[in-house]
């Protein structure tokens, strides 16, 4: 009996050890998880993306404002990716917060926020200082720390919701978008439609992620209530159709509007021609789990001299009078020294898939410039990531001049935009050449 005993203690520690050593051994597993929010603002908000509007206050909802973002998981590391029905990602200010939080609260390090660019969303950039929100605008001062904190809970939950994943995308070059600057006969454009199919292991859905350039300005400038535009409606369709969360991922939309016709007429139309047509991509995807998941990420700041004087009274009167004083004075506060900052974001995803976000209006030609010189395997540009830098045109539009190349609306320097999607090419290569885990 002592000698049954002692065998089955031993056969007892033999498989202990066996399983702990295939445990310490096992090779990481890529994860994925959702989560959404919503963002919608109360009434009485200042609303941006119109100088006409001045200070006027949104008057209610008319299609609500939702924050979706899924986080990877390589096993080390977690990457944030979350789009936004707002005219921009939230400020330096606040990414700053959202970063440290979510850093702190549920280990994710690395985050990627992207504006839609709807001008029916509210001012983020008022700040509780004199001068710049200060007694006058304390709704739209609450409203912004109520949104960093609905986002570092959405992102927090999403990993609550981490599953063994698979990912997989596809791209098509569509008519759906044009360039609204440019006069020369042959006008530059990205029309890429990317979507990314994000699955469990036993395929069932966790997100799908669409990436395209265009404004969302296809509401009534004149209708003063919250309203995610066209990428709202687009997403909402994709859902109706496949019971799919979508989140959309902005491009590089400075000089690109939607091409509305016939068959997509409006924002109501455009955005169920987009949603049935990202449909239908979804469908083709055959998404795989990487055997070796690895997530890479750099983020950097660049400030150069700022085109525009912002020392100069009379200049900044003119933008005050054109916008509001609080928005302008607020705004002078994150670029200070007349200098103008830019943000630029680089993630390679399982050393194939890149994602490269840049903090402002980037024109098309940048875009394609990245695609063209990206040794990823796929790469996607997100523009209005992690901040907002005003307009990012390419040396060619400045030439040409127009709105958003002038110093107006554009105030680094020309070249500016050339040199980041550059930098941005070259830290994709670097982390390719990088030695996997």
């Amino acid at each position: 009996m002592a000698s049954y005993t002692i065998k089955k203690t031993f056969l007892f520690i033999f498989f202990l050890c066996l399983f702990s050593i295939t445990f310490a051994y096992s090779e990481p597993v890529f994860k994925a998880g959702f989560a959404m929010v919503d963002i919608t603002p109360p009434a009485g908000v200042p609303m941006w993306g119109y100088g006409a509007r001045h200070d006027l206050p949104a008057e209610g909802t008319k299609y609500p404002l939702n924050f979706k973002v899924v986080v990877f998981d390589d096993g080390t590391n977690r990457l944030a990716v979350g789009g936004m029905d707002l005219g921009r990602s939230p400020t330096q200010r606040s990414m700053e917060k959202i970063i440290e939080q979510v850093k702190k609260d549920c280990s994710v390090s690395y985050v990627m926020l992207v504006g839609s660019h709807t001008h029916h969303g509210p001012v983020i950039e008022l700040i509780n200082e004199p001068d710049c929100g200060q007694g006058k605008f304390d709704k739209a001062i609450q409203y912004v720390e109520d949104l960093e904190n609905k986002i570092c809970m959405a992102i927090s939950e999403a990993t609550t919701k981490l599953v063994p994943a698979k990912i997989g995308w596809t791209s098509e070059q569509t008519d759906l978008n044009r360039n609204r600057v440019s006069k020369k006969p042959q006008k530059m454009r990205d029309p890429e439609l990317t979507v990314i199919r994000i699955d469990t292991i036993d395929d069932k859905p966790i997100a799908a992620m669409i990436n395209f350039s265009a404004h969302p300005v296809l509401d009534d400038i004149f209708d003063r209530r919250w309203s995610s535009d066209w990428a709202g409606i687009m997403q909402k369709k994709f859902e109706e159709l496949l019971n799919v969360p979508c989140i959309f991922l902005q491009g590089s939309a400075g000089d690109m509007s939607p091409n509305t016709n016939d068959q997509r007429k409006g924002m109501i139309g455009f955005g169920n021609a987009i949603g049935e047509y990202s449909a239908e991509l979804y469908k083709t995807i055959h998404p795989t789990a990487p055997t070796q998941p690895l997530i890479q990420f750099k983020s950097e700041r660049f400030t150069y001299p700022s085109r525009m004087d912002t020392t100069n009274s009379l200049t900044m009167a003119i933008y005050k009078q054109g916008f509001f004083p609080e928005l302008i004075n607020a705004l002078l506060k994150e670029f200070s020294n007349n200098t103008v900052s830019v943000t630029l974001t680089t993630a390679l995803i399982n050393r194939e898939l890149s994602l490269v976000g840049g903090s402002g209006e980037f024109f098309s030609g940048l875009a394609v410039r990245l695609k063209a010189n990206s040794s990823a395997k796929k790469t996607l540009f997100l523009g209005y990531c992690n901040g907002h830098s005003l307009y990012i045109p390419t040396v060619e539009a400045v030439e040409e001049g127009g709105y958003g190349a002038d110093p107006m609306f554009s105030w680094v320097p020309a070249g500016t935009g050339e040199e980041l999607i550059d930098k941005a090419c070259a830290n994709i290569k670097e982390m390719l050449t990088q030695n996997l885990k």
